[in-house]
């Protein structure tokens, strides 16, 4: 498996693997396919400051996501970062998503994030367990904050500090694919 920045003609690929997780899931809490253009565009807004990373099989075939967004607006929360990771379904279970994490974070590190967020909807102890061991501690629950496929749902707020909470942080780096190898 290689774990490379996304490139934008990966869009069709990620959709791939998006789509069933809208169709089938709660745990995105969007309803739509984005078209391809539209999630082309968000790769592309990404990637102007944030980490993208993709999972390639042997074969050259993307199999699994991960990338990290803005957490908040506010200047205040600028070393703060939220993450996702999807993986095609027949590769869960073969380390696709350490991997990708592992790759993340080495990177949101570098680029001097401190905290880094995931929001897991409830009931998901697979991701839950997931993010436990890659280190993340869970902060808290907003409850009943979407309604998809019939119900309102619960989503979990973790962390995991990447770097000390020190005094006078310098302005997180803006990543550049191929910068923080």
């Amino acid at each position: 498996m290689r774990i490379r920045p996304v490139k934008l003609t990966d869009a069709d690929a990620i959709l791939e693997i998006y789509s069933p997780y809208i169709h089938n899931t709660t745990v995105t809490f969007e309803t739509t396919v984005p078209t391809r253009q539209q999630f082309t565009d968000r790769i592309i807004a990404c990637i102007e400051r944030y980490p993208w990373l993709v999972a390639e099989n042997m074969e050259g075939t993307v199999v699994g996501y991960a990338y990290a967004t803005r957490h908040r607006d506010r200047e205040a929360y600028q070393w703060c970062v939220e993450s996702s990771v999807y993986v095609l379904e027949a590769y869960h279970g073969r380390g696709v998503a350490a991997r990708l994490y592992e790759a993340l974070l080495k990177i949101l590190e570098q680029c001097g994030y401190v905290n880094v967020y995931a929001g897991i909807t409830m009931p998901n102890a697979k991701s839950l367990s997931f993010h436990v061991k890659m280190g993340f501690k869970e902060v808290g629950i907003y409850h009943g904050i979407g309604y998809k496929l019939g119900s309102w749902h619960d989503v979990a707020w973790l962390v995991k500090t990447i770097n000390p909470h020190g005094g006078h942080p310098n302005t997180p780096l803006h990543w550049s694919a191929g910068s923080f190898e």
